[in-house]
């Protein structure tokens, strides 16, 4: 199952978009008709597409920053690389720090953007590539710090919210998983932990976190998509970045979570169907973010909590992050809606990354000014 990621939050009248191996086509056809269920086919080779996004690699290779290409996916390593080049030519705006170890015993690499200018900063917080397989979610987190220091000089916006405020941008969460997804299975979603006496892999890094832990939406079975651990943050990549979060809690104002996909922007509660104490703040600085996204190409996006805007799911970061004070949690799912899915071509990268990211400046610069409603 691509969307929704598991058989229980299948929903009547609801689509449901699934990739079947080519052994099974004939048979799920037959059967659907029985049932008479509407269906179409969206990608009718997945290999070829999934060739396109890996293949030709040479062409890539591209690493002083100068060249570096942003419309196209990387593997870890030259993401780990880009990082690196980053703290190298920007050494006023940029930060480069490890905040802990992966499963598999990666450094979990953190950059800090803005301006050295006072000791105690309102920060946000971005973290990409959550889960495996949605690529498009590190290629946002470069283009944002690509954007935010290529325009620092020219546009006094961007100025103006790296002066006044600190960006700690993760670009891949779930590293040990990525690199998995490019190496192994261009879908898998999960971390790459191992449990004891199962043969399956992997937890599933956002309901893994300490907020009604395990509950509606998530699994107890470690081979299910969306298992949620053996405890909460059993997975060291969880670990390291609550600790980070529950460090900095009085400074980080925003905590902003990419993935992939449906053209969604969601707020708390994740677990519940109950209102958050501060809805009007946080859905109007969503309704303004998502009038920012749309105003770049017209993509429409569907805002609102996750719980009804999505579906329900316990132990997921956003939750966990306004639980512990931060005010304003999102999670953005990029495009699209389910023809490419996970496999968003390269040539959307920027159109994609373009328009995400005036949703996000948009949720900065409104942490500037005070929420009245």
């Amino acid at each position: 199952l691509w969307m929704p990621n598991s058989a229980s939050l299948i929903r009547e009248n609801s689509p449901v978009d699934i990739h079947v191996g080519w052994n099974k086509t004939q048979w799920l056809r037959r059967h659907l008709r029985q049932a008479h269920i509407h269906y179409k086919v969206l990608i009718s080779n997945l290999q070829t597409e999934i060739e396109k996004q890996i293949g030709y690699r040479s062409s890539r290779m591209r690493r002083s920053e100068f060249q570096y290409d942003y419309e196209v996916y990387h593997p870890l390593e030259e993401i780990r690389s880009w990082m690196f080049e980053m703290n190298r030519t920007h050494p006023h705006l940029v930060d480069l720090f490890s905040i802990g170890q992966s499963y598999e015993g990666r450094p979990l690499y953190v950059l800090q953007l803005g301006k050295r200018t006072r000791p105690f900063k309102k920060a946000v917080w971005i973290d990409c590539g959550v889960h495996a397989r949605e690529w498009i979610g590190p290629a946002f987190c470069q283009w944002f710090v690509k954007e935010a220091l290529n325009s620092y000089q020219q546009y006094s916006g961007m100025r103006r919210l790296l002066n006044q405020l600190n960006f700690y941008i993760m670009p891949v969460f779930n590293v040990d998983g990525y690199r998995y997804s490019w190496k192994t299975d261009r879908f898998w979603r999960k971390t790459r932990s191992k449990i004891p006496k199962y043969h399956c892999r992997g937890v599933d890094a956002n309901r893994n976190w300490k907020v009604k832990w395990c509950d509606e939406g998530a699994s107890l079975h470690p081979c299910d998509d969306t298992y949620c651990g053996p405890f909460p943050e059993s997975e060291p990549e969880v670990k390291a970045v609550a600790k980070f979060l529950r460090k900095h809690r009085k400074r980080v104002k925003a905590y902003i979570s990419i993935h992939a996909y449906a053209q969604m922007l969601l707020y708390p509660y994740s677990y519940k169907y109950a209102t958050i104490p501060n809805f009007n703040c946080v859905e109007s600085a969503a309704q303004n973010a998502v009038s920012a996204l749309y105003s770049a190409y017209g993509v429409r996006y569907r805002y609102g909590p996750a719980s009804t805007t999505l579906y329900v799911s316990s132990g997921s970061s956003i939750d966990w992050a306004y639980k512990n004070g931060i005010p304003y949690a999102y999670a953005f799912e990029l495009r699209d809606t389910g023809y490419y899915g996970f496999l968003l071509p390269e040539t959307l990268i920027n159109p994609t990354c373009t328009e995400t990211m005036r949703a996000v400046k948009t949720i900065a610069s409104g942490l500037l000014k005070k929420c009245t409603k």
